[in-house]
């Protein structure tokens, strides 16, 4: 089929590769000309695992291009996706601005029947709008239909997760675009559901948001176990394996961030008090969030004392590993943290250090992993990248003032660490 992509960021990127590599022609579009002139030129604005290969792959193959006009997109497609930004507003609340730009556009370009999809996460009642928008805005007065077709792709893991998703969720308002939806998705052979508008938009949120709740509780499991003198990790192995449960979103860490989860859950807070519902467990989950950073710093300065003139290293500075995405990171936080109590920060990270110059200046930034340790006082982990667990610590314990690791992440095995003479912080062990 022919696609087009509004929107070439983590969701938008991904997403088209994919359909272009199951043999859908597809043009991405965006309105930032020099990303378009990269991709033009075979760069990738944003690091993926395995997406670099498959762009180029089918690029080649002509079944893939870029373009900054939307017109151009939506006159030679047949199905049109919007997958912009829906980043946060002060109060919580989504801003749909971009939904609304791009819906007027594709009004102004539309002179035949199209299929118009919200992949962008949206509030319930979104689709309604859109609607409305294009029907006031398309001057050929053509049919069209809008449907949600909300993402589920983790960031790191997005190629293999739109390559074999657990389900597709397609949200109609009727039964005339559900054939080419399904025409899009049988090649990679998933579960379809088939929804209302309304529901297929709460379906995304009420995701994010209860796989926001098991990182909350297994963090609120972990102050539990280093009160009680029990290992958080054995517990999580414990209760995950009950099917019901399920080990994943159970590693206590520095708590969750990104730009999804945070965003997603104050959006549903928002949206349900809207809708006349206060959902305090959501709140609630924000607060044990923003409380496990809290007391990860006390965990340094506890055993620091004070951090002014101080040199720690930082491993970490994305969200979570897999990517170079540094928004609304735990580790760019610990950062802002540790430098506003006077420490003098080096760091590293494998793919996000270019990304984070821009929001974390007056730190080192060091190449190697193994020459962060060099002169600092101690050394914390905030990423839990797996190169992390190949760190030289005999270098590493070397280079420091004295062996104290601060391991955000469980990487490493406390009675290791212990016969190996060092000073080692976890998480709820």
């Amino acid at each position: 089929m022919k696609l087009t992509i509004i929107g070439t960021g983590y969701v938008g990127l991904v997403t088209g590769t994919c359909f272009a590599e199951v043999g859908h022609h597809v043009i991405c579009v965006d309105n930032d000309a020099a990303k378009v002139k990269v991709l033009q030129a075979g760069g990738i604005p944003i690091y993926e695992p395995g997406l670099e290969e498959l762009v180029k792959k089918n690029v080649a193959a002509g079944r893939l291009r870029f373009t900054a006009s939307t017109a151009d997109g939506v006159q030679n497609s047949d199905v049109v996706f919007i997958a912009v930004p829906t980043p946060p507003q002060s109060d919580g609340s989504v801003d749909l601005s971009y939904i609304e730009k791009v819906a007027r556009e594709i009004a102004a370009a539309m002179t035949s029947y199209k299929i118009v999809v919200d992949k962008s996460t949206v509030p319930v009642k979104t689709g309604e709008k859109v609607t409305e928008t294009i029907k006031r805005y398309c001057a050929a007065k053509v049919e069209f239909d809008v449907i949600s077709n909300p993402e589920f792709l983790r960031e790191g893991f997005a190629v293999g997760d739109l390559m074999k998703p657990d389900r597709v969720v397609i949200g109609v308002g009727s039964q005339r675009p559900v054939a080419a939806m399904q025409e899009i998705y049988t090649p990679f052979n998933a579960p379809i559901i088939i929804t209302d508008i309304n529901s297929a938009e709460l379906i995304k949120h009420a995701a994010n948001s209860f796989l926001a709740l098991k990182i909350s509780y297994i963090n609120a499991i972990a102050t539990i176990c280093e009160a009680a003198g029990a290992n958080v990790q054995e517990v999580a192995q414990g209760i995950g394996l009950d099917e019901r449960i399920g080990r994943r979103f159970l590693n206590a860490g520095l708590g969750f961030g990104g730009s999804c989860f945070p965003k997603d859950l104050s959006a549903f807070i928002k949206i349900s008090e809207q809708v006349g519902y206060d959902f305090k467990l959501l709140k609630e989950v924000q607060r044990i969030n923003a409380d496990q950073m809290e007391r990860f710093v006390k965990k340094i300065t506890d055993t620091l004392w004070v951090l002014k003139d101080k040199t720690l290293g930082v491993l970490g500075l994305a969200f979570k590993q897999n990517t170079d995405d540094v928004r609304s990171s735990p580790a760019i936080d610990l950062c802002h943290r540790l430098l506003k109590d006077g420490a003098t920060l080096r760091v590293h990270d494998p793919k996000a250090m270019e990304k984070a110059r821009a929001i974390l200046p007056g730190v080192t930034y060091v190449d190697d992993m193994n020459a962060v340790a060099e002169g600092c006082d101690a050394l914390v982990i905030a990423t839990e990248w797996d190169e992390f667990k190949q760190l030289d610590l005999a270098r590493a314990k070397k280079g420091l003032t004295h062996p104290i690791l601060f391991d955000g992440r469980n990487l490493f095995d406390p009675a290791e660490m212990e016969k190996l003479d060092w000073i080692y912080k976890s998480v709820g062990r």
